[in-house]
């Protein structure tokens, strides 16, 4: 194999690119190719699963990206420069990983306008380690051979090859039967000869099979609003964008030497690695100088005598040692010493935090220096569900916080480490089963009404797939098999069905870093927070700490009722409301729980009414049962809660540790 495809865009390139990461790097293999770029407009979103998906497949992964390039500066803004060129740049190694993240990241955050742009004096500084393609007819030296501008096209090659160095810089050569593409390839290969560049033979990839060029206008019509009959619609002029061959690039190219080979010599060039699963925690400064395990133990036998009194048994101190040795040894003294802290501000300044959730309550150590105020040793909850030796993925506290005042600690936070070191995350909407209906339906110009029928009857279900619909449901069988309009419908919405629809931002989530937070991924911009370019899943992967911040309404609201209440009662205080009161437990026990976190839905009042919890063990129970999975075993547990005679152990062993629930 002597050919790689240089210029490919995924799924990552929204509503423009049809073809799902997985299935690329598949096709790659199935092709013959041993390597495959990836170059997405003007982001990095899915360089990670690009990587992990050719890895999959034994092929190598060029990590590259096709950026803008702002006619001028970056920093004009206004409707006269709005205008922009197309390039490729490729990573040929860790530095130029750095910076394309680097460039890319300024793209957004210094040169956004309509898209993130970048500039010369950009790429002047973060040239090094990057090998640059002159991109597709939207380049700016095809643009100027299109514009009869030879000399300046020159010119501008000349630039690029000084600039990023002669065996840095190759002439891109495209042919999808485009005229336009047609007239200029000479003069591109021309240009190439005079000024001493390789040739780089590309095909503009949007998706991975011919066939599929139907689904990618759909894809651009669901992009710009418009639909199929529409005139003036945006539409690839021919259906030639796929990931072709290496005979047919051949075919196309042959005669221009080295045009094929380069692509393959620049490939293997191309050595960019991600390190998976090593930490990168940010460095809690601890007054004084103090060593941090000094002062993370300290606080913590503090703690342990304020919650057990000043003479705590020796299981209390036992446990608490055993904890304090695991976090040490695993590196986590300074994220605890993090999470403490921001959780204390918020205390301080009399913001809701919720007392814990999840397995982060398990915690002694959480419990003592005040992360959480559930007690695990009275609830017999299990440290090592948190965190463990055996342990691989970064331990996770989950912290509520009124969801008014969550911004003030994030602000609290970027105040503390840098606004540099501190992003919040992407998250993309995807085109869930329904959406991907009704998004086809519109850009098919079917009528609304027969897409609101068919949308439907997909079931209002967590996680419903089309095809799982189509075997739950007879009638949308049956539509489909006897109405050739639905069936076309369907089958475009199933392979448009969970693709990446729009990037928006992660709830909670908020990424914490010892250096910029650029220096390890591309950032973006959402509305006016900076965001990471990677995903929650991403970020764990790469070793970056990751906090999920919580807004919570449900901590709002208890906040203005006890203000409310403390209007005519002073000496109210919420901890010395009993956990036992039959009265509360006949409430819950009625349904009566609208406006109870967690406890409010119709399903949940239906399972409460049933079961008649009649302590906290009960709830906890409840909770742990209703959500996909566990939510089959209810029947059983009620039963098994109202007549004790019909539980069954697997081994008697088990009794003690299952007894409670």
């Amino acid at each position: 194999m002597a050919f790689t495809h240089l210029h490919v865009h995924t799924e990552y390139s929204l509503l423009d690119g049809a073809s799902r990461v997985n299935e690329l790097a598949a096709a790659a293999k199935r092709k013959g190719f041993d390597s495959l770029a990836i170059t997405d407009h003007g982001v990095m979103y899915g360089v990670i699963d690009f990587y992990r998906a050719c890895q999959k497949e034994g092929i190598k992964p060029v990590i590259g990206c096709e950026v803008y390039v702002a006619p001028r500066s970056r920093f004009d803004k206004n409707s006269g420069y709005e205008r922009y060129y197309h390039m490729i740049l490729l990573c040929e190694n860790q530095t130029g990983y750095q910076n394309l993240i680097k460039l890319v990241s300024l793209g957004f955050t210094e040169g956004f306008y309509s898209k993130p742009r970048v500039d010369d004096s950009l790429l002047e500084r973060y040239h090094e380690g990057l090998i640059c393609l002159s991109a597709c007819l939207a380049g700016e030296i095809p643009q100027k051979l299109l514009n009869n501008d030879y000399a300046g096209a020159k010119q501008k090659a000349e630039y690029y090859r000084d600039l990023f160095g002669r065996e840095n810089f190759f002439i891109e050569l495209q042919n999808h039967n485009i005229p336009e593409e047609i007239r200029i390839i000479p003069s591109l290969a021309q240009i190439a000869r005079e000024i001493g560049v390789g040739l780089a033979a590309t095909n503009d990839s949007h998706y991975t099979e011919k066939e599929d060029s139907k689904t990618h206008s759909i894809l651009l019509c669901i992009q710009t609003g418009s639909t199929v009959e529409d005139e003036n619609k945006m539409e690839f002029q021919t259906d030639e964008f796929y990931l072709k061959t290496e005979d047919e690039m051949r075919a196309l190219f042959g005669e221009y030497e080295g045009a094929i080979e380069n692509t393959h010599k620049i490939a293997e060039r191309c050595n960019v690695s991600f390190t998976f699963g090593e930490r990168k925690l940010p460095r809690f400064d601890v007054p004084n100088g103090e060593n941090h395990l000094d002062f993370f133990r300290r606080g913590c036998y503090e703690g342990l005598k304020k919650r057990y009194g000043e003479k705590p048994g020796k299981a209390l101190t036992d446990r608490l040692e055993y904890e304090i040795s695991v976090i040490s040894k695993m590196g986590f003294v300074d994220y605890y010493l993090i999470v403490n802290d921001f959780v204390q501000y918020a205390k301080s300044r009399k913001i809701p935090v919720g007392p814990g959730r999840g397995s982060g309550a398990g915690s002694l150590c959480a419990y003592c220096i005040g992360i959480t105020d559930i007690d695990p040793i009275k609830y017999n909850l299990i440290f090592e569900r948190f965190l463990n030796p055996e342990r691989v993925s970064m331990p996770d506290f989950d912290i509520d916080f009124c969801k008014e005042r969550r911004g003030e600690v994030i602000d609290y936070v970027v105040r503390k480490y840098g606004s540099d070191r501190v992003a919040q995350i992407i998250s993309f909407g995807t085109m869930a089963a329904r959406g991907a209906i009704r998004d086809v339906g519109r850009a098919l110009a079917i009528p609304y009404a027969t897409v609101d029928v068919v949308a439907k009857l997909i079931p209002a279900e967590l996680n419903i797939t089309i095809d799982k619909a189509l075997k739950l449901k007879k009638e949308l069988r049956d539509k489909y098999e006897n109405d050739s309009q639905i069936r076309s419908l369907i089958d475009v919405a199933k392979q448009l069905e969970g693709m990446p629809r729009h990037a928006t931002m992660h709830a909670a989530g908020v990424v914490i870093t010892d250096r910029p937070v650029s220096d390890y991924v591309p950032l973006a911009k959402n509305d006016d927070s900076v965001v990471t370019q990677f995903t929650m899943t991403a970020l764990e992967e790469l070793g970056l700490l990751k906090m999920d911040f919580l807004g919570l309404r449900n901590l709002t609201v208890i906040d203005y009722a006890e203000k409310l209440i403390m209007a005519d009662y002073p000496d109210y205080n919420p901890e010395k409301i009993p956990k036992d009161d039959p009265r509360v437990f006949k409430m819950i026990s009625s349904g009566d729980t609208e406006g109870v976190f967690q406890f409010e839905s119709q399903g949940m009042k239906n399972v409460l009414m049933r079961l008649k919890p009649d302590c906290i063990e009960d709830l906890i129970a409840v909770l742990s049962l209703y959500r996909p999975g566990p939510v089959d075993s209810i029947p059983t547990y009620i039963d098994c809660r109202h007549n004790p005679s019909h539980i069954r152990y697997k081994h008697p062993l088990l009794k003690n540790i299952l007894n409670v629930t």
